[in-house]
């Protein structure tokens, strides 16, 4: 599924109450878009519990121990997923296929997420593309309210 078909999925899924698909149309999509530009794959795999909760993981600051994020991985390859699990690996996770767009919508849309790390090259599971919710959130809250404007600007002209 290309990037154009994932954002008019996040459309058709949004509640019809005839304010949100726009809301996402105009001032979600176009964030999301540009963001998903930055990344090299229009899906990614992450990995979920069997009730389909996202694995979060909690990362610690070696200086500042008390400074902590939640962040999510995304892997570019199944098999970059499974190594980066390891020995360890919890049989109620298991890593799945999700679009890239639906990703960062879902960093969008969980409060308690810092950010997403994906990792995009194939093998190296050291270095990531990390991903920050508040620069995404500002970014869509900026979009949003030029839309509202320009609603309000049109409903002044008619």
């Amino acid at each position: 599924m290309d990037i154009d078909q994932q954002l008019q999925t996040l459309i058709d899924q949004a509640p019809q109450d005839g304010v949100t698909p726009s809301i996402i149309k105009n001032a979600v999509n176009p964030v999301l878009k540009a963001f998903t530009a930055k990344l090299k794959y229009s899906e990614y795999f992450v990995y979920q519990s069997t009730e389909g909760n996202w694995l979060l993981t909690t990362l610690s600051n070696r200086q500042y121990p008390d400074l902590e994020k939640k962040v999510i991985y995304a892997f570019s390859r199944l098999d970059d997923a499974k190594q980066f699990q390891g020995n360890g690996a919890d049989a109620q996770l298991t890593a799945q296929p999700m679009p890239t767009a639906h990703i960062l919508f879902q960093l969008f849309s969980l409060k308690r997420l810092d950010s997403i790390v994906f990792m995009e090259t194939p093998g190296n599971l050291n270095q990531g593309k990390e991903i920050h919710r508040e620069e995404l959130q500002g970014a869509i809250q900026k979009q949003l309210s030029q839309y509202q404007n320009q609603v309000a600007s049109n409903k002044h002209f008619a």
